[in-house]
């Protein structure tokens, strides 16, 4: 395509309607056709990045390739495209006047008076614009977070106003709103609809296709009604209902003719439908999976979000193994050693779960020792790699105070001690280890045949680390450290051959598991919980 295209998706009348699925669908939809897609998100809070944000606020953070922290969304868009996203796909209000202050600061202005208009919305145009010019995308598909109405939003719909006129039939809006079901009167509602559209409309954006969210199947005459009223053509109302799988969303859309709307929008031939081969497969798989394989989540935040891609992650490699994963989450601030054996009863593998500070840590320690002993296939993840580590030095190795610098400062055995680059960093936003590193596997370990590979790269998120002082120690006693940083000398991976499956990573495997490309260690996990669940 001689000129780069632009897709907005915006949603109204409620949060949490899934923009993030119907841009990550439209994305694989274009990508299918051969197109050279590319997805962002824009969030209007003013934190530069989700970075310090609670889990319980908004999930995951997700990092990117680069290093960047990021919404979960990020994640859709990777798990569905196969694309790799950088920092130029997260955007947040706090980013935006960050960089034009820093502008203003060094005099870029010349001295002029700096406003929302045209600063700021000018800032978000020239990002929007940026990854269609620097890349040469024939799609950038933009997800503008929050909900049309709120405050913050105000500015990214400006922005997008003056897109739409500067760029003509190369830029269209995708509006996703909710239709209600009143159950007292067994009717659907498309009113918040209408309204949601006309608070569009009333900031000069006329939606071009509207993706209707829905617990029940609309019929014609709502379609047409929506149409109607809204301003829309009657084959750009698409409805999206509830189904048993976000991964079968882009086949629902498709189905109905979503992707080839926007094309038609934007004046490009239509063309065949891709049959999308790869991508039903993998459906017909998970639908066809009925037996199933159970794993139990141990962390602390007891919010679905909060580990999403390791959910996915564990749910793709049960697909591909040809099970259902069943998975329940295990909060680890109720484990104790009296009633761990009931708390992880009935779980065929165990997952300990990253995240960060005191709480909780003692239960994932106790799970750790409990399926340690007990030969349960367990992998640990960052901090849950950590916990493996420090539960081994206080009951095989015999150092009862073993703890880490991150929650202890004065413990003697500092098994986990705080990176050297990190020691002097005191701002928290942005300053970890992030992004993706080399690793080298030792030849010969079950890790290495996993990856069946030498070198691999994969992404990080941490401050604290695995202490070289006590690897000798450690593999004396059947702990091997067998990945690590070729220029750091980190301690990526830690296993203990003799077991089942007993596997720790300092990295976090599930920000590279795709529907199409699963990853490998959670394959073999999910495989190795299987042989367990047949042979317990």
């Amino acid at each position: 395509m001689a000129e780069t295209k632009y897709i907005f998706v915006t949603g109204g009348v409620v949060s949490s309607l899934g923009k993030g699925i119907i841009s990550s669908s439209i994305g694989k939809l274009l990508q299918a056709r051969g197109y050279k897609i590319t997805i962002q998100k824009f969030d209007p809070y003013i934190n530069i990045d989700p970075g310090t944000l609670n889990p319980y606020e908004h999930g995951e953070c997700y990092v990117t390739v680069d290093g960047m922290e990021t919404d979960l969304d990020l994640g859709h868009y990777e798990r569905f495209t196969d694309i790799k996203t950088t920092k130029s796909n997260s955007l947040t209000t706090g980013r935006i006047y960050k960089s034009v202050i820093d502008k203003e600061r060094r005099g870029d202005y010349l001295g002029k008076t700096i406003q929302v208009v045209p600063h700021i919305t000018d800032e978000i145009k020239r990002n929007v614009k940026m990854l269609g010019k620097k890349n040469e995308y024939d799609f950038v598909i933009t997800e503008i977070g929050g909900t049309v109405g709120d405050i913050e939003s105000t500015p990214f719909l400006e922005a997008i106003r003056q897109l739409k006129w500067e760029l003509k039939k190369n830029a269209i809006c995708v509006h996703l709103t909710y239709v209600p079901y009143l159950k007292a009167a067994q009717e659907l509602k498309t009113k918040p609809t209408q309204h949601s559209v006309k608070v569009l409309q009333s900031v000069g954006i006329q939606p071009d296709i509207l993706v209707l969210r829905t617990e029940k199947h609309l019929n014609e005459g709502i379609l047409k009604k929506v149409a109607a009223f809204c301003n829309v053509d009657k084959d750009c109302v698409i409805q999206s209902e509830d189904l048993p799988s976000i991964y079968e969303v882009p086949v629902n859309m498709q189905a109905q003719g979503l992707d080839a709307a926007i094309l038609r929008k934007m004046e490009e031939n239509v063309g065949e439908t891709p049959t999308l081969g790869p991508w039903r497969n993998f459906l017909e798989r998970r639908r066809k999976a009925t037996e199933e394989v159970r794993i139990g989540l141990v962390g602390k935040y007891d919010l679905q979000d909060a580990y999403k891609s390791i959910r996915e992650s564990l749910s793709q490699a049960g697909t591909y193994n040809n099970y259902k994963t069943v998975i329940t989450f295990i909060n680890s601030e109720q484990i104790t050693e009296e009633n761990v054996a009931e708390k992880l009863a009935g779980q065929d593998g165990i997952m300990v779960c990253p995240g960060f500070g005191q709480r909780g840590i003692e239960g994932k320690i106790i799970a750790a020792h409990y399926t340690r002993t007990h030969n349960i296939p367990t992998f640990g993840i960052c901090l849950g790699m950590q916990m493996m580590v420090i539960e081994f030095a206080r009951n095989v190795l015999g150092y009862t105070d073993a703890n880490s610098r991150e929650m202890d400062e004065t413990t003697v055995h500092n098994v986990i001690d705080i990176m050297e680059e990190q020691k002097n960093i005191t701002d928290m936003g942005g300053t970890m280890r992030l992004g993706a590193y080399e690793c080298i596997l030792k030849q010969g370990s079950r890790t290495f045949g996993i990856y069946n590979s030498e070198h691999i790269q994969e992404r990080h998120r941490h401050r604290y680390e695995f202490n070289n002082d006590y690897q000798k120690e450690y593999e004396r006693n059947g702990m091997m450290c067998v990945g690590r940083n070729p220029e750091s000398d980190l301690v990526e991976i830690v296993e203990i051959p003799g077991l089942k499956w007993y596997i720790g990573t300092q990295f976090h495997p599930e920000y590279q598991s795709t529907v199409l490309n699963p990853h490998p260690l959670f394959l073999d996990f999910v495989k190795t919980a299987i042989e367990n669940k047949k042979n317990a």
